[in-house]
């Protein structure tokens, strides 16, 4: 039972990720209202033209991989820096949303936790 939850968790979780990293090239969902020194930090990640992109290929793999229970393992670790970035995020900027960042980060740690013998390896001597 605990498997399926989580299956169907990072499922949901993957298409979340998809969908976000396919809005940075498509821009088909309507941008929030932002403070001002939200767009000063936005237009300051935009100066640097490759980092918009390159979070947006890491959602849309990580996302891909963590949908598929044999690839899960590689899709939650992939897909970790990003969740670390967007929790610090709203912790320092957007403490309305962190609910459901809080939600994501928990279905990732879980993936991670669910999966730690895969790991193993790779930290032992």
């Amino acid at each position: 039972m605990k498997n399926k939850i989580l299956t169907v968790l990072c499922i949901l979780f993957g298409l979340m990720m998809i969908n976000s990293g396919l809005n940075n090239f498509f821009n088909y969902m309507p941008m929030p209202e932002m403070s001002e020194e939200m767009m000063q930090i936005i237009g300051a990640f935009m100066t640097i033209k490759w980092i918009f992109p390159l979070v947006a290929i890491v959602e849309i793999i990580g996302g891909f991989l963590i949908a598929i229970p044999k690839t899960r393992a590689l899709g939650a670790i992939i897909i970790l820096p990003v969740m670390v970035g967007i929790f610090v995020h709203h912790l320092v900027l957007d403490m309305s949303t962190i609910g459901i960042v809080l939600v994501l980060l928990t279905i990732n740690i879980w993936a991670i936790v669910d999966n730690w013998n895969k790991y193993k390896p790779m930290i032992e001597n």
